[in-house]
């Protein structure tokens, strides 16, 4: 669930002329276009029509029910749109800045400040939707859940590394972001003494947790809806994609169960 204030919202509504159901210049086929070329995202999925089924509130529930940083992505990409194709009034101009702004909040990370306040039942309701969003989608779209599998690892780390100071240069990919992640919660082999009963084995487990993130990383992008990889994705089986949402969902909560144990405690 993204953090837009309804300020926030009614800004980029008046930007994006969603008045009347539509959103800028996009038909319902360009629209479903720009969202899976610039996000990985079916808009119209019946995910985002709980309260209606026109552009305007397709974009609605999908800025209500994703993250901050694809609500980020997806609002900067739209900025760019109606800025190189379309026809802005004068009033629409003078909300550039302030829109780019709301993208650039949500983009910078700040967005899971404001839900880790209460970490731990953040850690506990995300997690569970999350997994059970990416289970749904298993059969009905094994491209969409792995994805989803690739998102939520990502979400995770970021989480994590905000809420205990860490900020990485640039802007990290999800192998940096996983290393870092596993680094800061002791969870490399080099901290296993060697001593530690079944060290070898701890050291293989956690030599293998830290690929998983740059597995589905690449999986991705081999069958991911936005990187013009259809015609692979006619060979992606529900299999597949329980495979990587299993991966994912084991990673993300060894990952958010070892921190909030850890946290505050070293």
């Amino acid at each position: 669930m993204s953090s837009l204030t309804y300020k926030e919202k009614t800004n980029l509504e008046k930007l994006f002329d969603m008045g009347g159901g539509y959103v800028s210049n996009f038909s319902d086929s360009t629209i479903a276009r720009f969202f899976s070329d610039t996000v990985d995202v079916d808009i119209h999925a019946e995910k985002y029509q709980s309260i209606g089924t026109s552009k305007a509130k397709k974009l609605r529930e999908f800025w209500r029910l994703e993250s901050d940083h694809l609500v980020g992505k997806a609002i900067a990409a739209l900025i760019d749109h109606v800025e190189e194709a379309y026809s802005l009034r004068e009033e629409q101009k003078k909300l550039l800045e302030p829109c780019k702004a709301i993208a650039n909040r949500l983009l910078s990370g700040s967005v899971h400040l404001e839900h880790l306040k209460e970490a731990v039942t953040f850690d506990a309701r995300y997690l569970a939707e999350q997994i059970r969003r990416m289970q749904e989608s298993v059969h009905s779209d094994p491209s969409l859940a792995i994805g989803t599998a690739k998102e939520l690892i990502e979400t995770c780390c970021k989480t994590i590394l905000a809420q205990r100071g860490i900020t990485l240069p640039g802007k990290p990919e999800i192998p940096e972001l996983t290393r870092a992640t596993l680094k800061e919660l002791k969870l490399v082999p080099d901290a296993i003494e060697d001593s530690a009963r079944g060290s070898d084995v701890l050291k293989r487990l956690l030599q293998n947790l830290g690929t998983i993130g740059h597995n589905l990383a690449e999986l991705r992008g081999l069958y991911g809806t936005g990187h013009g990889k259809h015609a692979h994705s006619e060979t992606l089986t529900p299999r597949h994609a329980k495979l990587a949402v299993g991966s994912a969902a084991t990673l993300a909560t060894f990952l958010f169960d070892t921190h909030r144990e850890t946290f505050g405690t070293t």
